[in-house]
């Protein structure tokens, strides 16, 4: 595999979770500092790169749900890792052309692919923030330049509330995220519910003694708690793959510990 050059302001001393999570998913932006963490879970733990899939493919539905079925045309995507096939963007403009996204992330890999992010239908519009998703006020004042603010929007957040230290904070940050939006939005969340023992737990173990940003799972209570005083939409929460799968997914459903759930705000 080749190597990418490596961009300011990115730390290879080492691994990080945007570029494992990019290796897992079959990609190209990452480094051997990744690929060896992303093989020592792998051998522990071999559902994790189901996981990073299953992911993503609860990903493409639910944003094509919301633009398609629930009319949604504006997306802020919290967290959003580095490119790969079916962006978000992506996946609302080719189900609405108009549909407006606004990426955040503050990773220096991440921000050097940008530009990737910033390409789309010329009826609609993508932006990128270079903010931590934490300062939500900052966060939201950004996204208000190209979003309206007042109308409906699907906020996104997949595989990283894990990564905020305390289930608390976590909260904390997506309700601040749906207090600055209005009624109608929607929340989009996709995260690992992991049980306490086993492979997984080990794998969890190894990754927070060498990746540079750790990870907390979640308890089925605990990823729930992000949906509370919200309108959940059928099926309401469970392994990703059971949301709303489409037909050729039917009887093949992937073994994962990745749990989402889209609820409405009223």
């Amino acid at each position: 595999m080749s190597t990418p050059s490596v961009p300011a302001g990115v730390d290879l001393s080492a691994p990080h979770s945007a570029r494992v999570w990019n290796y897992w998913l079959g990609g190209k932006d990452n480094y051997p500092v990744d690929r060896e963490l992303g093989d020592q879970i792998l051998r522990i733990h071999p559902k994790i790169a189901v996981d990073a899939r299953a992911g993503r493919a609860f990903l493409v539905r639910t944003i094509t749900h919301l633009a398609r079925e629930e009319g949604v045309r504006q997306f802020l995507d919290v967290g959003t890792g580095l490119p790969t096939h079916q962006n978000t963007h992506e996946i609302a403009q080719a189900a609405a052309p108009d549909a407006r996204v606004v990426y955040v992330d503050n990773d220096p890999m991440v921000l050097a692919h940008a530009r990737a992010l910033l390409t789309g239908t010329a009826e609609g519009a993508t932006e990128f923030v270079d903010q931590d998703l934490r300062e939500t006020d900052q966060v939201l004042a950004r996204a208000g330049e190209l979003l309206d603010l007042d109308r409906p929007v699907g906020l996104s957040v997949i595989g990283t509330l894990g990564h905020i230290p305390t289930l608390k904070e976590a909260v904390d940050i997506v309700r601040a995220y749906l207090a600055g939006l209005p009624s109608g939005s929607f929340l989009v969340v996709a995260d690992a519910v992991l049980p306490k023992e086993g492979s997984a737990a080990d794998a969890l173990d190894e990754w927070n003694k060498e990746a540079a940003l750790a990870y907390r799972g979640h308890t089925p209570a605990e990823f729930a708690s992000y949906f509370e005083g919200l309108e959940l939409l059928e099926p309401g929460i469970g392994p990703s793959p059971l949301w709303r799968p489409e037909p050729v997914d039917v009887g093949d459903t992937p073994d994962t510990d990745m749990y989402g759930a889209v609820a409405r705000k009223p």
